[in-house]
């Protein structure tokens, strides 16, 4: 009978002992995870900066190819049309050299939060489109 009492308070102290070990996980945890998801946001910004940047270039690298008067204006017009507000950049090459059009966007990547923290790196977007006639 003094085995089964001493079994008893042992499982009992045992599990007093753990009492909290879960809160503590959650709190040490926490910080690695929302690093992560951090991480995460910040590629997705990139990756769909490196999209903006193509589809802005090949836009702008068509429209100054077919534009007959002032194709640096259209080119540059047409770079900058689509690009949503957090985006927008003044820094577009565009000229004709060897049978191409190329177009040039250069854009920063924001930091976090699109449109506040812009000081991030910055992405160029190249495209050319063949001279007709």
């Amino acid at each position: 009978m003094a085995t089964m009492e001493m079994a008893e308070t042992g499982i009992g102290r045992r599990r007093d002992r753990d009492r909290g070990q879960t809160a503590i996980e959650f709190v040490g945890v926490t910080p690695l995870i929302i690093l992560l998801l951090v991480a995460l946001w910040q590629c997705a910004l990139i990756g769909y900066t490196f999209s903006l940047a193509g589809n802005a270039a090949d836009v702008a690298a068509r429209a100054g190819n077919g534009a007959q008067w002032n194709s640096q204006a259209a080119c540059e017009q047409a770079a900058k049309k689509d690009l949503p507000d957090a985006w927008q950049t003044d820094d577009v090459d565009c000229g004709a050299e060897r049978g191409l059009y190329r177009a040039r966007v250069h854009l920063d990547v924001p930091v976090l939060l699109p449109g506040i923290l812009d000081f991030g790196p910055t992405i160029t977007g190249n495209a050319a489109s063949a001279k007709e006639g």
